[in-house]
Parts: structure tokens; sequence; C-alpha cells
């Protein structure tokens, strides 16, 4: 995507991990895996961005996204701007461009959007003043970069930096999910080995999202062999919409297992990008046993957009 990248290939917002450089994701992983350790705790970066002010501008709710970014921003120094669309003045009738423009009024040059609508955080970027920072921090169904950037420091971790050699699975509705998407980006980006998708049909996209991609709706037979298993969360609105039978139908097809796990490769692990759905999508005794990452994508949450915020602001 071009107007995320200058001339020199160098990034200006992150908005999408569509299009992006092997050698500039590859480079944001390493930085974060080198950010880690001041991720938790620490005031060794308290310098990195001291001065800047970064505003989370959330139109839409979120735990794990807001609250990781805005221990990203402290742990860099930068001055923390909260923008809750539920008590401000988009509630009465101000446009979003117009919120944008007057917080850059104030001096604010960093910004982390996350918007229902598709391609919103671009057409902020495209209409922002020259030297002004737009994080996409999750839009529609579209993207979500920084989640895909910290499922992949997940995966490096676990399997090393050579994802030519790996089998990942991503499993569930695939047709909702601004996080699958990104992680499909990356996946290819990475040249993984092999990406297989499995899901109903219903919830599996009909465009040109799984090109590349191995798809069936067997998941035992999917299983067989994979070095990670991505599960997504089942929105409970896909029942009332038609696109699912019942929870207890879903579970049973889709719903990931210790016995299930055992199809796997003996070391594979296990990713949920949360909240989780105990006992529809996942079980507890997954979740929260040895082979399961979840835990572990939070935490790399933090390095991620530390590394983000860095490489952007600076």
């Amino acid at each position: 995507m071009s107007e995320q990248l200058d001339d020199a290939g160098r990034l200006k917002h992150l908005l999408t991990l569509e299009g992006m450089p092997r050698g500039v994701l590859e480079a944001m992983l390493q930085r974060a895996d080198a950010l880690a350790e001041y991720a938790h705790g620490g005031s060794e970066m308290r310098d990195a961005l001291a001065g800047k002010a970064v505003c989370t501008l959330f139109f839409e709710a979120s735990t794990r996204t807001r609250c990781s970014f805005s221990l990203a921003i402290q742990r860099l120094g930068a001055d923390l701007l909260n923008f809750d669309a539920s008590f401000a003045s988009t509630t009465k009738g101000e446009s979003d461009l117009d919120t944008l423009k007057t917080l850059e009024a104030m001096g604010v040059h960093g910004f982390i959007v996350r918007h229902k609508m598709d391609g919103a955080v671009a057409a902020l970027a495209r209409s922002a003043l020259p030297g002004t920072v737009l994080i996409n921090a999750g839009d529609g169904r579209s993207n979500h970069p920084t989640q895909g950037l910290l499922d992949m420091l997940t995966l490096r971790q676990a399997k090393g930096p050579d994802f030519s050699a790996m089998k990942v699975l991503i499993v569930g509705d695939v047709n909702h999910s601004r996080v699958a998407r990104s992680d499909l980006h990356a996946l290819h980006a990475l040249r993984t080995g092999e990406v297989r998708v499995c899901g109903p049909a219903s919830l599996l996209p009909d465009d040109d999202t799984l090109h590349g991609c191995v798809v069936g709706d067997d998941f035992d037979a999917m299983l067989d062999g994979v070095d990670a298993v991505m599960m997504l969360r089942l929105q409970r609105e896909r029942m009332s919409e038609g696109l699912v039978t019942s929870l207890d139908d879903y579970h049973r097809d889709f719903g990931l297992t210790m016995a299930r796990l055992r199809r796997a490769a003996p070391d594979a692990i296990v990713m949920h990008p949360g909240p989780m759905n105990r006992g529809i999508e996942i079980t507890g005794e997954v979740a929260d046993g040895p082979q399961s990452r979840v835990l572990q994508q939070v935490a790399n949450g933090v390095a991620v957009r530390m590394a983000v915020l860095e490489a952007l602001l600076a």
C-alpha cells in the first residue's frame, strides 16, 4: 500500500500488512523482539518519544489493543491522550476528520485509530498534515496490522525466523475477521511454507482473501502435522444471521480440544487473538495448556506496539 510508505520505502503510517515488503516486516519483528525486555517495566526507553503527544482515537470498544498501546506509549515516554468517542464531540455530529484536525491543532501528531468502518483509518491518513502519523488499531473487517505483527512475533519466538518451514492453520470465522486478514497478509509476506484455512463455508470469504491457501472444512484433516493453530473468535451474532446452526454444532465441528490437538505436530502451538469463547471455539484445557501461547500474544502486543511507535515517531 504505497500511501503508507515513502519513496525510500520507509513507513509513514501503519495502515495494513497487505503488500508490506518482507524486509520491512522482518525488521519490525526483530526490533519488537529486542524491545520485549523493556515492554513490562523499567525506564530505559522513556526518552525515545519524550515530548511527543500520541492519541488513542478509538471509535470502537477495545480492551487488549487500547491498553497495550497505552502502555507502549508510556514506556517510550510520550504524552498519552485517550479519546473516548462515547463522551466526545462525535456524539454531537462532529466528523471523524474534524476530530483529527482539532487534535492536530493541539499539537498531537501520532494517532492510534480504531474504527468500525473499512478504510476509515486510511482515509484519515490521506487528509492528515505532513508529519502526522496514523496507526491502524483495527478497521471494520479489513485490517488489524499490529495484531498481525504480534502474532508473527509469537510464531517467530516459538518456531524461529524461517517461516518457509512452517505449516500454519487458521480456523473459524475468517470472513468477518480483520485479524485473520492481517495474519494472512503477514504469513504470505514472510513466505510461510503452507497456510491452511478451515471453517464452515458460510464463514469463509468468497473473494481472493484465501488465494494461496489450502482451504477445507474438515478440521481433523486440516490439523494433521501443523506447527501452529490460530483459532478465531466466533461472534455470536453469526447464529442470529443464520450462518451457524448452533454453538454446540460449531464446537463439535470446529472446536479445538486436547484430543484434536494431538493431530497437530507434537510441538505445535495454539494461538487466539481474544476474547475467547471457552467451550465454543476452544476448550479451557487447551487455552490454559502447555501448548497455548495466548498470554504470550498479549505480552508481545506491548513490544510490537513500542516497535511500531518508535519506527514512525522517533
